[in-house]
């Protein structure tokens, strides 16, 4: 069997083989001893036949089960057969529910337009966005890999040489991925950029002065190391670190000279961390997230990390946080009707790019930056 995860757009490469497919219910049909599952993953829809001589019973029996947008993994034999949308069909062995989704959410409108859009947002309150993660979640669900470019705002009171008070970032968000599969990505990414850099772009490092030596050593497998052992390295080196406490900018500095390129650490204690982080199963009071560090003392580029999926523990985590619940009924919509294992990242752009280039200061990679005590050009 493929090791990596196939994706429905790809199915083609995999006949003849027994692979696992990840996705949504889209449709379904029976015709008495067989029945046909049409699955989504946001790459493509694949038909999955489910025959009774090839399952048990117990599989056979969850057709009446399963309801549209149910989350799904359906091993089998990919086939090939003109007939079926793209070309191929899954002969189904085994079939994983994750979740039986609920009745579709959205219901008939009862009233004209007039009365869909009484709270315009020109006469209510706005908040500038701190990420688009959230919103990312709920694409990922729709379309299993997505990811967003765009500016972010933050209020916090640091006057640093790393620091923008608006700032772009790239957000990922990949649908029945985890911690691991997250971290793989970020330094796929982070590589990628940094060589094709190199490869394009030398002769304007040159001329910024740029010394090279330590860009062309960003290359894959990066260092990843625990919240404990980043803890440990601190202590080391003589600095006042508090143990569950965050990382500040010169505890990341100290940290990072340790290696040669980035590094990515994981497992933070969870109360330093958002509410929709998911907890290690192993380690309750640690969360599944990683930071990516810069090297040269430019600190962390890239957080992030796997979503808590479970709808009662994130509501819990909500609560705990003293946040109002009502204004993430729609993300908690998410865990209601197919929830899956999902994870992503953001890459702040403006502190890559001055790592990358070798600046002293952020504000050197943005045409109009605003600090601190900076709102106009």
């Amino acid at each position: 069997m493929p090791t990596e995860r196939p994706f429905i757009e790809d199915i083609g490469r995999y006949d003849g083989q027994e692979v696992t497919i990840s996705g949504w219910l889209y449709n379904k049909r029976s015709s008495g001893k067989i029945w046909f599952l049409l699955l989504r993953d946001g790459t493509g829809i694949l038909q999955c036949v489910v025959s009774k001589k090839d399952v048990n019973e117990k599989i056979f029996q969850l057709y009446d089960e399963l309801t549209y947008e149910s989350s799904l993994k359906v091993n089998g034999l990919v086939h090939a057969d003109r007939r079926a949308p793209g070309g191929f069909e899954l002969w189904v062995n085994d079939i994983e529910v994750l979740q039986i989704a609920k009745d579709y959410p959205i219901t008939p409108k009862e009233h004209g337009v007039d009365f869909l859009m009484d709270h315009r947002h020109l006469w209510s309150k706005a908040y500038l966005t701190q990420s688009g993660q959230l919103y990312m979640e709920a694409g990922a669900m729709a379309f299993g890999k997505v990811y967003c470019f765009g500016p972010t705002f933050r209020a916090e009171k640091s006057k640093t040489r790393r620091h923008l008070t608006e700032f772009w970032m790239v957000e990922p968000e990949v649908a029945y991925a985890d911690l691991n599969d997250i971290m793989d990505l970020a330094e796929e990414f982070v590589e990628y950029i940094v060589q094709r850099v190199l490869e394009n772009r030398s002769e304007q490092l040159r001329t910024i002065e740029r010394d090279t030596s330590m860009l062309e050593k960003v290359q894959r497998p990066f260092p990843r190391i625990s919240y404990d052992q980043a803890a440990a390295i601190l202590r080391e080196k003589g600095l006042d670190f508090q143990y569950g406490d965050d990382f500040g900018g010169a505890d990341e500095t100290a940290i990072s000279e340790s290696f040669d390129r980035p590094v990515m650490v994981h497992r933070y204690p969870a109360e330093v961390k958002a509410f929709y982080m998911k907890n290690d199963p192993h380690e309750p009071e640690k969360a599944l997230c990683v930071d990516m560090l810069a090297p040269e003392g430019y600190g962390e580029i890239i957080g992030g990390g796997q979503r808590e999926d479970d709808l009662e523990i994130l509501e819990q985590k909500i609560a705990k946080h003293n946040l109002p619940q009502e204004a993430f009924e729609w993300y908690l919509d998410l865990r209601r009707y197919g929830t899956v294992p999902h994870a992503g990242f953001g890459l702040g752009v403006e502190r890559t790019v001055a790592w990358i280039c070798g600046l002293k200061h952020v504000r050197e990679t943005i045409p109009f930056p605003r600090l601190m005590y900076r709102i106009y050009p």
